[in-house]
C-alpha cells in the first residue's frame, strides 16, 4: 500500500485531535461562519418571492455556493498535496496530514457538541429554568414549557442527530472525496439548517432539505448501527423507530440511542421514540456522552480504515 493512501486517514486523526485539545476556531476564522454568512445574504429576499420562483432562486443560490466551496476546497487540497508530495516519503506525508487535517478541522465539532449538551445537565442542576435556557442554544422548539426529563430529552435528541450532522457525516464524505467532500456536505448542512423549514420557508428552503437528506442518508444509518454497537438484538427495531420521526435522517441516530438507553425521546406533537423507555434521568446524559463518544470512535476507525482501503487500490 503507498504512502499517499495514508494521507486521508491521518489527516482525519489530526483533525480529531486539534477539535479535542483547542475546540473551535474564532468565529470571524471559520469557514462554516463563513458559509453562514454567504446564506444570508439571501435570506430575506428569498421569503418575498413567489413559491416558484423562490424554489429555483434557492437552488441556484445553492448551487453558486456548493460549487465555490468546493473548487476552493479542491485548490487548497491539491496545492497542499503538490507542496508536500506525500507519496514521496514520510516528512512529506506527516507533514501534509497535520495541514490536511487543521483544514478539515472546521467541518467537524464534536467537543463542542460534546460540551453544549453537558452544559445543559449543568444547568439542569442550578434550575430548572436555566436549564431551558441553555437548551434552547441548541434546539428550536419552545423550551419555556418543558419538564427537567423533557430538557434531558432534548438534549439527548440533539446529542445523537448531530454526532451525525456534526462528525460522522463530515468524516464519512471526506473519506470519499477529500476536503471538497467535507467542505460540500458542512455547505448543504448549514444550509439545510437556515432554510430547511416548512411555513415560511416551504419552497426557498426546498432544495437545501433535499440536498441535505441526500447527502446524510448513508451517514446517518452508519451513525445509528454504530450507536447500538453489538447490541444486534435491537438492530429490527431501529428501522420502524426511526421511521417515525418526519426527517429521514434524523429518526436513526435518535432512535438508536433511545433504544440502546431504553429512554424515552419524543417531540411533542411530532414523534415518539421507544414510547415503552424511562425517562432521561440525569445518570443518562452521562451514558449518553459515553456512549456518542464510543459510536464516533468507532465510526472514525472505521472510516480512516475505509479511506486507506480505498486509496490502497488506486
Amino acid at each position: 500500500m503507498s504512502l499517499m493512501a495514508w494521507l486521508i486517514p491521518l489527516a482525519m486523526l489530526v483533525a480529531l485531535a486539534v477539535d479535542r485539545i483547542f475546540g473551535e476556531p474564532p468565529a470571524r476564522f471559520h469557514p462554516v461562519v463563513a458559509m453562514g454568512w454567504f446564506l444570508g445574504l439571501f435570506s430575506k429576499k428569498l421569503l418575498t418571492l413567489a413559491p416558484r420562483a423562490a424554489f429555483g432562486a434557492g437552488a441556484l443560490i445553492w448551487l453558486v455556493g456548493a460549487v465555490n466551496v468546493g473548487v476552493l476546497a479542491a485548490l487548497l487540497e491539491t496545492s497542499l498535496i503538490y507542496a508536500f508530495k506525500p507519496w514521496e516519503g514520510w516528512p512529506g506525508l506527516l507533514s501534509g496530514a497535520l495541514l490536511l487535517g487543521l483544514l478539515l478541522k472546521p467541518m467537524l465539532a464534536w467537543r463542542m457538541l460534546s460540551d453544549e449538551v453537558a452544559a445543559v445537565e449543568a444547568a439542569l442542576a442550578e434550575s430548572l429554568p436555566a436549564g431551558r435556557a441553555r437548551l434552547a442554544r441548541l434546539v428550536s422548539r419552545d423550551t419555556a414549557i418543558l419538564s427537567a426529563a423533557e430538557v434531558r430529552e432534548a438534549a439527548v435528541e440533539t446529542l445523537a442527530e448531530n454526532l451525525n450532522d456534526s462528525v460522522v457525516a463530515p468524516l464519512f464524505w471526506f473519506m470519499l472525496a477529500g476536503l471538497p467532500g467535507a467542505a460540500v456536505y458542512r455547505f448543504a448542512n448549514t444550509a439545510d439548517a437556515m432554510w430547511g423549514y416548512r411555513g415560511q420557508w416551504e419552497w426557498a428552503g426546498k432544495w437545501a432539505a433535499r440536498a441535505d437528506d441526500l447527502l446524510s442518508w448513508l451517514p446517518a444509518r452508519i451513525t445509528g448501527l454504530a450507536l447500538l454497537g453489538f447490541s444486534f438484538k435491537l438492530w429490527p427495531a431501529l428501522g420502524r423507530q426511526a421511521r417515525r420521526t418526519p426527517s429521514p435522517n434524523s429518526g436513526w441516530p435518535m432512535a438508536a440511542m433511545a433504544l440502546r438507553l431504553n429512554v424515552h425521546l419524543a417531540k411533542p406533537g411530532v414523534y415518539e421514540l421507544n414510547e415503552g423507555g424511562a425517562e432521561v434521568a440525569t445518570a443518562d446524559m452521562v451514558r449518553a456522552q459515553g456512549l456518542a463518544l464510543r459510536a464516533m470512535l468507532a465510526c472514525a476507525v472505521a472510516l480512516a480504515l475505509s479511506a486507506a482501503a480505498l486509496r490502497g487500490f488506486q
